[in-house]
């Protein structure tokens, strides 16, 4: 069985260390654990993963964060991967720092690269797993403070959470939505 496993970002070190690239750092880190690279693939860089027989693309589109769409449509495509199969990973301003929450579906809520996956695949019908990056910004300062990087405070924990976001990765392609849901959201 195929899956597509998304993580949102922008390409570029300007980028790397911020708030709106964690489904790029929660990718790196599986790609890390599992002894695999990343190499430059069609609108993105991609490396694929066995867990338990099932094939996983791992997928950091290039296109910027409000072009995600064109990146995530075009594997689905190429690689016959069904919506049911497809795990988008983003950040959450609506969710404190280091919560992981798991959805089925849902809006965009106000995050452009969900925004233009919606637009692209035209539904919302597929899973999400929510990074809570919190939203400890100024009004008006919400660009800033998700293209900002980590605090100190943050950093303290991020390594942990991210290792959690990994096993709700292997948890999803493995025992599917609903359970993984049960088992691992509030985690």
């Amino acid at each position: 069985m195929n899956y597509l496993i998304v993580g949102l970002g922008n390409p570029g070190f300007k980028y790397a260390e911020t708030r709106h690239n964690i489904g790029f750092k929660v990718l790196d880190k599986f790609a890390e654990q599992n002894e695999v690279n990343f190499d430059i693939g069609r609108l993105g860089e991609i490396a694929q993963v066995k867990h338990k027989g099932r094939n996983l693309l791992l997928l950091k589109p290039n296109t910027f964060m409000n072009l995600s769409g064109k990146a995530v449509n075009f594997w689905m495509q190429a690689q016959k991967i069904p919506l049911e199969r497809v795990l988008v990973i983003t950040d959450d301003l609506a969710l404190p720092f280091g919560v992981l929450r798991l959805k089925g579906k849902g809006s965009a809520g106000g995050h452009n690269g969900l925004k233009d996956i919606i637009a692209v695949s035209n539904t919302d019908q597929f899973s999400r797993l929510r990074f809570g990056v919190g939203d400890n910004f100024a009004k008006g300062r919400q660009v800033d403070y998700v293209l900002g990087q980590w605090n100190e405070d943050e950093l303290m924990t991020l390594d942990d959470r991210i290792e959690v976001a990994t096993e709700f990765i292997k948890s999803f392609v493995t025992i599917g939505l609903d359970q993984t849901m049960s088992a691992w959201n509030n985690k």
